[in-house]
């Protein structure tokens, strides 16, 4: 289980890193990324940066509500192993597609982390980080 403070709850949130993030397909899942949070107002830990967030949105498309949670749980295994991956002030929503009622756990986590690498990679003609 992810803690509190590194979930994404409310609608607006999700909303942001939707609308304003980069976004990465994959086979069983569509990763959105929002390198920087907006700051928001909200008092206690939605406005705070205490690091990475995760959202998951698993819609009826993918099953019924056991298959919904199942994948839900495996996404949120596999998210929890590579937040590390991302800077303390990221966003990131997965929306699982259909194809992920029937991925093992093992697809999911190679689809999440393709996607991430997609994502966190320097685009071309931005300036990458800074040499040590």
């Amino acid at each position: 289980m992810l803690p509190a403070q590194a979930r994404l709850r409310r609608r607006p949130e999700f909303t942001a890193v939707v609308r304003s993030g980069r976004r990465a397909g994959r086979p069983t899942m569509v990763l959105h990324y929002l390198p920087e949070r907006p700051v928001t107002p909200l008092p206690g830990p939605a406005g705070a940066a205490g690091g990475p967030r995760a959202g998951f949105v698993v819609g009826k498309a993918v099953g019924n509500s056991v298959v919904r949670h199942r994948v839900t749980r495996r996404l949120r295994a596999a998210v929890r192993e590579e937040l590390h991956r991302l800077p303390g002030t990221a966003d990131l929503v997965v929306r699982a597609r259909p194809e992920a009622a029937g991925a093992d756990s093992a697809r999911l986590r190679r689809d999440l982390a393709s996607g991430l690498d997609r994502l966190l990679a320097p685009r071309a003609g931005t300036p990458g980080p800074a040499p040590r």
